[in-house]
């Protein structure tokens, strides 16, 4: 096989495996916004999954700054993640990095999210795409914990 063609099916391979969510929150853009990162909407949703509690949550919110959070699964798992803000474009984009932390302290590899927030009559539309992902299982998985933390976020907005 050529090697352009071998480089193509690598890319191929690797956009296969990324995870891209779409959702219509029935919001201005700017309170989603403002939901998704202000600590005072976060600790009333707790920016989790259904029946996940964080437990523990220090976030640098800023290009540059670093987040590390536990998330408590209902049986009493504790669940580490950590990563670095890329890039904040309020009310429209948040790029982040995201790695979970084993109980051996190590972390898993790390993937880049992007969300981005669009106005739409009204609502707001928010795409949230993860990359970096090295199995279908692991993209899988993030796709079952934000499609579930998206639900939740929903939910809490309808309250506001």
């Amino acid at each position: 096989m050529p090697a352009s063609n071998a480089k193509n099916n690598v890319a191929a391979n690797f956009e296969a495996l990324d995870l891209a969510i779409t959702r219509v929150f029935n919001a201005p853009r700017e309170l989603v916004f403002a939901a998704w990162t202000e600590p005072k909407h976060l600790e009333r949703w707790q920016g989790a999954p259904q029946g996940m509690t964080i437990t523990s949550n220090a976030v640098d919110f800023r290009p540059g700054g670093e987040f590390r959070l536990c998330m408590r699964s209902t049986d009493g798992v504790d669940n580490w993640l950590q990563g670095v803000y890329r890039e904040i474009v309020p009310p429209e984009r948040i790029v982040f990095t995201h790695a979970w932390i084993g109980a051996d302290g190590k972390s898993s590899p790390e993937t880049l999210v992007t969300i981005t927030l669009a106005e739409r009559g009204g609502k707001t539309e928010m795409t949230l795409r993860q990359t970096g992902f090295t199995s279908a299982g692991a993209r899988d998985g993030h796709g079952f914990g934000w499609n579930s933390q998206l639900d939740r976020f929903a939910e809490y907005l309808e309250t506001l």
